[in-house]
């Protein structure tokens, strides 16, 4: 049985594929398309999934949307009728995308040419916050489960705390638009100067530079066991934040200016409050479900720092969160909600790895690259190579397998150097990156080894956690070691990522270092490379000094 899922029109749009209740592939668009956080209707992610599978839409069984347009519609409208007049344009726009996405049906069958006819699939819309609760517990390791999900918003809903087990989810509470600590973030966010979809990591990675002081937290009116408010006073509806936000915090930072150190406080008070949020939500999820274990999901759950807190401070024992916890992974979650929940078909796929995307042959690269004329090396031994290479100071766009699923690049697309370099971060930011200075970067370290430099370490195969740096590693690894004493972890597993562990192994006997620094392969603005002509494209108009694709080694 195929079920095909698919997320479009809000933002970061992807379309999953499960055979008999297991992914098959899974891509988002903008790895296709090229525009980074592309949310028009996944055509190319759609056709890529079937092609893969060697199938046609005419073998779908069902197709699942992340969104389910009328429900709670009458909720939605009376929010926008009771901020009028403040609402009233916003309230147009949503309702121009809601219309939009009533036709997504009409799309779909457009694009597989159906005309008048009928689809030989069912399609089914998924509500949005149940499709992302079912993209993390339907693939987690837990039979039972809490599960809290905390977006914008979906229909309505922008928060979400349930309870699955087995093959059902069941809604325990839910708090509504516009009441939404993704709303709160994202209106922040945009006040301090980043205004597009993905810039909250941003201001995640800014906050470290602020001390506290600000107070933020009294944006939110009430924060107890049984509601959740926000002061909307301080808010636009749809718009950022108001004037009275201004008139106590300072105007507003325009875009590409200097950062100063009211924006660090302001961005510092951001984080602590959402992690506060966070912890408190996720307390209400142990207390209305009993569980041991916690699934995140929805964009907020991309907060690696909030999860740490979670993970560290809860009552939780064990954390779960989707690594693509944005809207793409709402395609995944779509389409295991039908497969588990909707055809109580039972569970059998846990996702221990994010490899599911697009793959390329050593035919395919060594054709690639003799159409550019370009010099290579075939080493059957690139893992020693590149390890030498980056010892030597040298930084590698890393091109290997499948592509990762989801924000983070996990050893399949990934730009990598040494982290005992401290000068390397502002290397990296400036010749390669081209992006802001304050931005960290990430550690990939070998599972077995993780605690021997990061304090009450666990397992984080998705990099989705942040913990402390210890005291005595700090000066050995500078390069992942944030300003607070910090690392966006990722623990590599010899028997997920075998090659990607090889690598950071032959590091290690080289350097005594069992870790290497990861960051995307991307520039600003643009989503990480996923074909060999991407991946060359960067290697060439940025400062990274050699391109490994697959056995394939390039050097400037």
């Amino acid at each position: 049985m195929y079920v095909l899922g698919f997320s479009c029109f809000m933002s970061d749009a992807a379309a999953a594929l499960i055979r008999d209740g297991e992914i098959i592939v899974a891509v988002e668009e903008e790895r296709l398309t090229r525009k980074k956080h592309d949310g028009s209707f996944p055509k190319n992610a759609i056709d890529y999934c079937l092609k893969k599978e060697g199938i046609t839409f005419k073998d779908l069984d069902y197709v699942g949307y992340y969104f389910k347009p009328l429900h709670d519609f009458h909720k939605r409208a009376y929010q926008v009728i009771r901020h009028i007049p403040k609402s009233l344009s916003p309230g147009v726009e949503q309702g121009g995308k809601w219309f939009t996405i009533l036709k997504v049906q009409s799309y779909l069958k457009g694009h597989f040419g159906i005309k008048n006819g009928r689809t030989p699939y069912k399609f089914i819309f998924v509500e949005h916050h149940l499709a992302h609760a079912s993209s993390s517990f339907m693939v987690s390791p837990f039979d039972e489960s809490g599960i809290l999900t905390m977006d914008e918003s979906g229909e309505y809903t922008a928060v979400q705390f349930a309870h699955g087990k087995g093959n059902k989810i069941n809604k325990v509470r839910s708090i509504g638009h516009p009441h939404s600590v993704g709303e709160l973030y994202k209106s922040v966010t945009n006040y301090l100067g980043f205004p597009h979809v993905g810039d909250e990591g941003k201001v995640m990675g800014l906050s470290p530079y602020g001390k506290s002081g600000v107070a933020i937290d009294k944006l939110v009116a009430k924060l107890d066991r049984n509601k959740f408010k926000l002061d909307m006073s301080y808010f636009d509806y749809y718009k950022g934040v108001s004037k009275k936000f201004k008139n106590e915090f300072g105007p507003a930072r325009e875009k590409n200016t200097k950062i100063n150190t009211r924006h660090e406080d302001i961005a510092y008070a951001l984080q602590k409050t959402t992690e506060n949020i966070g912890l408190n939500f996720a307390d209400q999820v142990h207390e209305l479900t009993g569980s041991r274990n916690i699934c995140l999901a929805g964009g907020v759950a991309l907060n690696c720092v909030m999860n740490g807190r979670i993970l560290a401070e809860s009552k939780f024992e064990n954390v779960f969160v989707q690594p693509a916890a944005n809207d793409a992974g709402g395609a995944i979650g779509a389409a295991f909600y039908i497969y588990n929940n909707f055809l109580e078909k039972e569970r059998k796929y846990v996702m221990r790895h994010t490899f599911i995307g697009p793959d390329y042959s050593e035919g395919d690269i060594r054709a690639f690259l003799d159409s550019k004329g370009a010099k290579y090396e075939y080493r059957k031994d690139i893992t020693k190579r590149a390890a030498k290479l980056i010892a030597d100071g040298k930084i590698i766009g890393w091109f290997s397998g499948k592509m990762e699923f989801g924000p983070r690049a996990l050893g399949g697309r990934s730009i990598l150097a040494d982290p005992r370099r401290d000068e390397m971060k502002d290397i990296l930011n400036s010749r390669v990156k081209h992006r802001e200075g304050f931005r960290p970067f990430a550690p990939s370290v070998l599972k077995e080894d993780a605690s021997l430099y990061f304090e009450n370490s666990a397992e984080s195969p998705f990099m989705l956690f942040t913990f402390q740096v210890k005291e005595g590693m700090k000066k050995v690894i500078p390069a992942i070691t944030h300003v607070d004493g910090s690392a966006r972890v990722q623990t590599v597993d010899k028997n997920l990522i075998p090659k990607y562990w090889e690598l950071i192994n032959n590091f290690k006997k080289i350097t005594g270092i069992g870790v290497l620094v990861n960051t995307s392969f991307n520039i600003k603005g643009e989503p990480i490379v996923c074909s060999p002509e991407d991946a060359y494209n960067c290697y060439i108009n940025t400062g990274i000094d050699c391109l490994v694709l697959e056995n394939f080694l390039l050097t400037k």
